[in-house]
C-alpha cells in the first residue's frame, strides 16, 4: 500500500527497498479546556486495519557505527543525523530555535520511502532543542499554526530522492561497505557534526561552525589548544581544498550529543499474544519495569479523571511492549496513541502542507521512552514529554526545497 510500511523480514522499517548494512550483521500560560475542542472521530477506536498497521520502534546499538552512515539510509536516535541529500541541507532560521535561537539538536531519523518515483528514497528528520523552557513555549506556539511564522523548537523536515540521484547508486549498497557514494557531501559543524559548516574559525581556518555560538563553546573547551596543529597541517594542505564531507564517521566536539542508536522495527500486532513475561520486549536494552516506573511518573502530575483514563488507556496499549519508542502508522486515517486527553488538537489545528496547500497527515509519534535511553535525567527541568506527533504531506509534494518542513504536535504531561 503507497504511504504504507510494507512487511519484510529485516529489522529496518518496513517500505526498504535497498538493504541495509546491519540486515547481515545483525540483522507560560495554559489552554483552557473549554477551549480545546476535540473531534468526535478522535475519541473512537482505531478500527482493526489501522491497529494492525502499526510498527512499533525500538532502539538497540548497531554492531557497526558505519552502518548506519547515510548511503545505509538508517534509521536511527541520537548520535548526528546521516543527510539523505548531503549537499542542500536545511540553513538559514530552521537550523535554530526559534524561541532562544540556539541550534537545533537531532533526535532522529525515519527513513520510510513511498511508492512514487520522486520518493524512491525518503527520510524524516526531528530536531529540538533541549530547553524544556523552550518546549514548554513551543507547546502554546503549536496553537498558533495558521500563523505565517511560528515560534517552534521542534522542527521535522522531509527529504526524498528518487532512484536515480546524484547522490546513491541506484543499486543496493553492498554488504561489505566497500561501496561509497557517489558525492561528499556538505562540510558540517565540527562542534554539533548536525548543521551546514558555515563560519571557520579565525584562528586555524580550517574548523567550520554552524553558528556563533558553537564557535564559542568549542573556544571554551579546549579547541585553541588544537588551533596551532591546525594551522600547521593547513599549510601543508591545499589552502583550496573542496569543503565537502566525505561519508565518514565525524568526530564531534560537543559532549551534549544523544547516544546513537540503530532503529529496529516490529510490527505491534505480533506484540497482541499472550507471552511470558521473559520474552516481552526481547529488543529491548533495559527490563521492563524500569521503563514502566519512567512512564508512570509521568501520570502523577495528571489533575482531572479524564486525564487519568486516556493515561490508563495509553498505558494498557503499550504495556507488551514498554520499551518502544516510535510508533508508526501512515495509512489514511491513522491517529496518535495519546498519552492524555487534554492538549490534543483537533483537525483544524493541523495546518495545510507549505509547500503545495495538500493536507497533512500523521505519520508518527516519539515516545517518552527515547528519553530514557538518551540518559536525560529526571529532574524538574529537564527535557520531557508525554507525545510529539509528526504530520508530514499525504501527498510526499515534491516542490521547492530539498528539505520540506513538516509539523510536529508536542503534548506534554
Amino acid at each position: 500500500m503507497a504511504g504504507g510500511l510494507k512487511d519484510d523480514d529485516t529489522e529496518e522499517f518496513k517500505g526498504l527497498r535497498i538493504t541495509s548494512l546491519d540486515d547481515e550483521s545483525d540483522e507560560e500560560e495554559e489552554q483552557n479546556e473549554q477551549d480545546i475542542v476535540i473531534d468526535e472521530d478522535d475519541e473512537e477506536e482505531e478500527d482493526e486495519e489501522a491497529r494492525n498497521s502499526v510498527v512499533l520502534g525500538f532502539v538497540k546499538k548497531p554492531k557497526t557505527a558505519r552502518s548506519l552512515l547515510r548511503h545505509f539510509f538508517p534509521s536511527k536516535a541520537g548520535g548526528v543525523p546521516a543527510w539523505l541529500d548531503p549537499e542542500n541541507l536545511p540553513s538559514g532560521r530552521s537550523c535554530f530555535c526559534n524561541i532562544c535561537d540556539e541550534p537545533l539538536q537531532f533526535v532522529l531519523q525515519v527513513y520510510a520511502p513511498e511508492e512514487k518515483q520522486s520518493a524512491f528514497h525518503r527520510t524524516l528528520f526531528v530536531f529540538m532543542c533541549t530547553s524544556m523552557v523552550c518546549l514548554r513555549r513551543d507547546q502554546h506556539e503549536q496553537w498558533k499554526c495558521h500563523q505565517d511564522k511560528p515560534s517552534r523548537s521542534v522542527k521535522v523536515f522531509r527529504c526524498q530522492l528518487p532512484r536515480d540521484n546524484p547522490f546513491y547508486s541506484s543499486e543496493p549498497p553492498k554488504k561489505d561497505s566497500t561501496d561509497p557514494p557517489l558525492k561528499a557531501g556538505a562540510a558540517l559543524c565540527n562542534w554539533c557534526g548536525s548543521w551546514k559548516g558555515i563560519k571557520r574559525c579565525t584562528g586555524c581556518r580550517r574548523a567550520l561552525y554552524c553558528s556563533e555560538k558553537h564557535w564559542v563553546k568549542h573556544s571554551r573547551t579546549g579547541h585553541e589548544h588544537d588551533c596551532q596543529r591546525l594551522r600547521i597541517n593547513s599549510q601543508l594542505a591545499d589552502s583550496s581544498s573542496d569543503e565537502t564531507t566525505p561519508a565518514v564517521l565525524l568526530k564531534v566536539a560537543s559532549n551534549n550529543v544523544w547516544p546513537e542508536y540503530k532503529i529496529i522495527q516490529e510490527s505491534e500486532s505480533s506484540y497482541e499474544t499472550d507471552m511470558p513475561d521473559d520474552t516481552v520486549c526481547s529488543n529491548s536494552l533495559v527490563s521492563s519495569n524500569r521503563t514502566d516506573d519512567a512512564l508512570m511518573s509521568i501520570a502523577e502530575n495528571f489533575e482531572g479523571d479524564d486525564d487519568r483514563k486516556s493515561w490508563a488507556s495509553f498505558h494498557e496499549r503499550i504495556a507488551l511492549a514498554p520499551e518502544q519508542v516510535l510508533r508508526y502508522c501512515r495509512i489514511p486515517g491513522a491517529k496518535p496513541l495519546w498519552p492524555v486527553s487534554s492538549g490534543r488538537p483537533s483537525k483544524a489545528d493541523i495546518p495545510k502542507c507549505s509547500y503545495c496547500a495538500g493536507p497533512l497527515c500523521f505519520e508518527f509519534q516519539i515516545m517518552p521512552q527515547l528519553l530514557f535511553y538518551f540518559d536525560v535525567k529526571n529532574d524538574v527541568d529537564s527535557l520531557d514529554w508525554a507525545t510529539i506527533a509528526v504530520y508530514t504531506c499525504e501527498a510526499s509534494c515534491d516542490a521547492s526545497v530539498a528539505y520540506k518542513e513538516e509539523f510536529a504536535w508536542v503534548q506534554l504531561s
